[in-house]
């Protein structure tokens, strides 16, 4: 079996799951969320860093059973996503 290549940045921190799709071109950003959403089997937040408002990966969280909310950006031109399955 061979494992899908990552699209963006990765990473775990304290706070939960990161993943980076700034700089990715459409479709990319949302490719990268929903296959590491199918990737994730905790739990725990995944906070997405995004260039702008990804109005049109909503539709397909709830599809597959997770949340959203948008939060402060640490960087200038960024929109923060927490992103947590529901319950």
């Amino acid at each position: 079996m061979v494992e899908e290549e990552t699209i963006g940045k990765v990473w775990q921190a304290d706070d939960g799951l990161h993943i980076d799709v700034r700089g990715l071109e459409a479709p990319e950003p949302m490719v990268a969320i929903l296959q590491q959403i199918e990737k994730t089997t905790g739990d725990g937040p995944m906070i997405v860093h995004h260039f702008c408002a990804p109005i049109y990966l909503y539709p397909e969280l709830a599809e597959r059973g997770w949340g959203h909310r948008i939060v402060p950006g640490g960087d200038l031109g960024e929109v923060r996503l927490i992103l947590r399955r529901k319950p």
